[in-house]
This record gives structure tokens, sequence and C-alpha cells, in this order.
């Protein structure tokens, strides 16, 4: 024990609950409680038992203070784990931000290169069709050309039977 602890023992007032089967209790009605003062234990006692107390408390402090050396170290290491996972955390959603913004211009770049491809194809489409409109125009004028041609090779070859007065050997093509 401490001298504290001593100390408290021997301040320390304690009632004295009188004990019913003696005779002098049961004389008195009102049940009145006596203060006691404890007196500390002789010296000598104390010593022996103050050596055994003082051992067991200082082994027992030195057990607890072992174990709040093992629960500062044990929450020092989860705290160093807990910071060393939240900076892999981040560096891979750093890593992985990164990644997507890459892949994410690679693709805006190939659909810019794709809507130029389109717009050259257009371009080209748009070119044949201006030349097949052309070429069908040019045939379409030789063939009015030719008609009117044939029409006019037709009037005249008329012209020439009704002044020679013959017929022509070709009716029609049918008979």
């Amino acid at each position: 024990m401490t001298q504290e602890e001593q100390k408290e023992k021997v301040t320390e007032p304690e009632i004295a609950v009188p004990d019913k089967s003696s005779p002098s209790t049961e004389e008195k009605s009102d049940d009145s409680k006596a203060l006691v003062l404890v007196v500390a234990k002789e010296p000598e006692e104390e010593k022996k038992e103050g050596s055994v107390n003082r051992d067991a408390t200082l082994a027992r402090l030195e057990t607890e203070k072992r174990l709040s050396l093992i629960k500062a170290w044990e929450e020092a290491e989860k705290s160093k784990v807990e910071n060393k996972a939240q900076k892999n955390l981040s560096l891979v959603g750093a890593w992985e931000n990164s990644k997507k913004a890459s892949v994410e211009a690679e693709l805006k770049k190939i659909e810019e290169k794709l809507i130029k491809k389109k717009a050259e194809y257009a371009e080209q489409m748009k070119n044949k069709i201006a030349i097949i409109h052309k070429e069908a125009e040019e045939k379409r004028a030789m063939t009015e050309a030719k008609r009117g041609e044939e029409v006019l090779k037709a009037e005249e070859m008329a012209a020439k039977y009704r002044a020679t007065g013959t017929e022509p050997t070709k009716l029609f093509g049918c008979f």
C-alpha cells in the first residue's frame, strides 16, 4: 500500500453497526450508529504486507506500462497501414484518371479523323455525282443532236423521194 492509501484508511471514519445478538444493543431503542476510527495496522505487518503489495503493485504497473506501450505501438502501426493504404488508393485513382484521360483523348482524335474522312468521302461522292450528272447531260445532248440529225435526214430523204417520185425501198421496216 502506498502512504496515501494508509493515510486515507486512518482518516476515514467507519460506521459501526451494532450486533443484535449483544445484550447492550438490544437495550437501546434508538438504534444509533457509532462512528469508529480505524487505526492503521502495526508497522511490522505493514512492512511485510507493504513490500508484498509494493511488489505486486510494481508488477501490475509494469504490466500496465507494457500493455499501454503495446497498444500505442499497435495504434501507430495501424495508422501507418491506413496512411499507406490511403496513399496507394489515391495513387491508383490518379493513375486511373490519367489513363481514362489519355484513352478519351485518343478516342476524340480518332473521331476527328473519322469526321475528316467522312467529309472527304462526302466531297468525293459529290464530285462523282457532279461528273455523272455532267456525263448524263452530255449524253442527253448527243442523243437530242442525233435525233435532230436523223429527223432532218428523214425529212430530206422524204423530200428527195417526193421530188423524184420514187418510193422508199424500205417501208417502215416491218413489211
